[in-house]
């Protein structure tokens, strides 16, 4: 016979009661709300019904991970009284150009950012690095000029705005020789050059500063770290399936998917294609580092394909089209009739 005394038992009873209230707090700040912000940026932030490419892929991901969150678009300086006041949890465009704070924890980068020099020159494809601008007047959005990165370029000329509008507009005037934006941006921009029968801007032969955006969470602890990891691991999925072709409205991506150094190309079948022709590959965007080779595998919604021409007859059903800009016609509109 096992005799139990009172007080073993009473010490076993409450110490099951405490793991299961910490079991609880645990599943409920799993599935608690996540309140993230971010500043206006044409095509990847916005909540007034334009496309959002960051809003989307956000929101995606953390409908995979059964994760509620909640995304407000606001003006910088709200936006860091915010995060810091505790209304919002953290950032879900936070760029690396800026230092990381201790206090914060961070996501990879989950979309990068290419920043070119633009001109309507053909002469800036000469241009692979920045002292190379030092003469000559720089258009830049105050979003990247005022980074903690661009802020230590003192050499140059950057004549800064304060959205993207104005800088594509100081190109258009001829105030600037140069502009410094995203390629994401800059392709943009030419699809509504290109409706208009308009001669389309030039780019730097390469990008001439890479970042990346983040999500940054205020804190550092498990359950900070944990939501980050699944996050990751989602995107990843996202990157690889062809979500992020029809997130991002791009036909093809690069990304080393097999950890050999060289970069994969990954499209989708649910969305328009501008052509079938494989020189489209060549316009792929790389959301890593890698190059692609003779070694790239294909990956359409997932499915891997051998070579470009399997991948290419997995696609053949989709319809060709180019489509429309990103960028507000109607708002553009104005540059447009100065070009």
């Amino acid at each position: 016979m096992i005799f139990i005394s009172i007080k073993e038992f009473s010490l076993r009873c409450i110490s099951i009661t405490l793991a299961a209230i910490a079991l609880m707090l645990i599943s409920a700040d799993t599935h608690a709300q996540v309140k993230l912000g971010a500043s206006q940026l044409p095509t990847y932030v916005d909540n007034e019904g334009e496309p959002a490419r960051l809003n989307s892929i956000v929101t995606e991901a953390f409908a995979r991970m059964e994760q509620t969150v909640e995304l407000s678009v606001m003006r910088p300086a709200f936006l860091g009284s915010s995060v810091l006041g505790g209304s919002l949890d953290g950032e879900y465009a936070f760029l690396d150009l800026d230092h990381n704070k201790s206090s914060f924890s961070y996501s990879a980068s989950y979309l990068p950012v290419y920043l070119y020099a633009v001109s309507k020159k053909p002469s800036v494809k000469e241009v692979v690095l920045l002292p190379h601008l030092k003469d000559e007047r720089i258009a830049v959005e105050n979003r990247f000029a005022n980074t903690d990165k661009l802020r230590l370029i003192k050499d140059i000329k950057w004549a800064r705005n304060p959205s993207t509008f104005d800088a594509f507009r100081q190109l258009a005037d001829n105030r600037a020789y140069y502009l410094m934006t995203s390629r994401l941006l800059v392709d943009e921009f030419n699809r509504l050059l290109r409706s208009e029968n308009e001669e389309l801007v030039h780019l730097s032969a390469q990008p001439l500063v890479t970042a990346g955006f983040h999500l940054a969470l205020s804190g550092t602890s498990s359950a900070t770290q944990a939501l980050l990891k699944r996050f990751d691991k989602t995107i990843s999925n996202m990157q690889q399936d062809g979500t992020y072709n029809r997130l991002l409205g791009i036909d093809w991506l690069t990304k080393d998917l097999d950890d050999d150094g060289v970069a994969d190309f990954i499209s989708s079948a649910d969305m328009v294609h501008t052509s079938l022709n494989p020189t489209a590959l060549s316009y792929a965007f790389a959301l890593d580092g890698t190059k692609a080779s003779q070694q790239s595998h294909y990956y359409v919604d997932g499915t891997l394909y051998e070579d470009a021409q399997a991948a290419f007859a997995a696609l053949a059903e989709v319809t060709q089209t180019a489509r429309p800009s990103l960028l507000d016609e109607e708002v553009y509109q104005r540059v447009l009739q100065r070009w």
